[in-house]
């Protein structure tokens, strides 16, 4: 199939991810149709795509019957739904008999299911990095200057600590201070992680370590570095990032250079 002759549906949540997703999908040629979310997508986005309908977040049955209306045979996941929404959701009748069938409620078993509930339709989940492999993360220098052997050893330090914590569904970032643990993400996300560990590491020598989970699922679960993360590393006295290489997806890859430049932060792929 063409990219000409593709109907792709967007599922978006909040930030710049769906925009991101919709400026290289519309260079390609893609036909767009978007489900969007109340108090969640950004207003705007309806211009950009061949068809547009808000939903309240837990409306899986009216979201995928829209998908199939517009032809799409195909659909991606592109932001987040605040942990709050997710907590207060109306489900209909499809969501919550799926929600009957799942036994852990964690990201990757409902998003999961939920992807099996669109194949039963006929309609794919992609991965979430489609259209913008060229904004993955590599090995190596990325952004900023190159970092001390100090800051290297904390690099590893804490690479090892969080590739095991995210294996256990807790989270995918750490913040540490030569050799200490300062901070491990859990729900609250990893800028609220990024302000306890500067808060904690007296806003100095500070390194943030983002990694992906084991066998990480990348149709709905990528994890991401934006303006908004620099700038909490900002606040928070982060010198060095390290992201593990071909994992962690760069969104607003210019901006975060140039936030990155002025913060004195360096970012590296391991």
């Amino acid at each position: 199939m063409s990219n000409a002759e593709r109907v792709i549906g967007i599922i978006a949540g909040n930030g710049i991810y769906p925009e991101t997703f919709v400026n290289a999908a519309r260079e390609r040629g893609v036909k767009l149709v978007m489900a969007a979310f109340k108090g969640e997508t950004r207003e705007g986005l309806s211009e950009q795509v061949g068809a547009f309908k808000l939903f309240r977040v837990g409306q899986l049955g009216g979201l995928i019957k829209f998908f199939k209306s517009q032809g799409a045979t195909e659909a991606i996941m592109v932001g987040q739904i605040a942990p709050k929404n997710l907590f207060s959701l109306w489900p209909d009748m499809r969501m919550a008999k799926m929600l009957y069938s799942v036994k852990e409620r964690n990201a990757e078993s409902l998003f999961g299911a939920i992807a099996g509930e669109l194949e039963k339709d006929g309609i794919t989940l992609l991965p979430a990095t489609t259209f913008l492999e060229d904004q993955m993360s590599t090995e190596g220098l990325l952004f900023g200057s190159a970092i001390s052997e100090r800051d290297w050893e904390d690099v590893h330090f804490g690479y090892k600590i969080v590739k095991a914590t995210s294996a256990h569904d807790i989270g995918q970032s750490i913040v540490v201070r030569r050799g200490t643990v300062l901070a491990v993400e859990a729900f609250e996300g990893t800028d609220e992680c990024i302000k306890r560990g500067g808060k904690l590491g007296n806003g100095k020598e500070v390194t943030l370590v983002k990694v992906s989970k084991p066998n990480q699922d990348m149709r709905f679960d990528v994890p991401v570095i934006g303006p908004k993360t620099i700038d909490s590393c900002r606040e928070a006295g982060v010198s060095c990032i390290a992201v593990e290489a071909g994992k962690i997806l760069f969104l607003g890859r210019d901006e975060v250079a140039r936030k990155c430049k002025e913060a004195k932060i360096s970012v590296v792929g391991i």
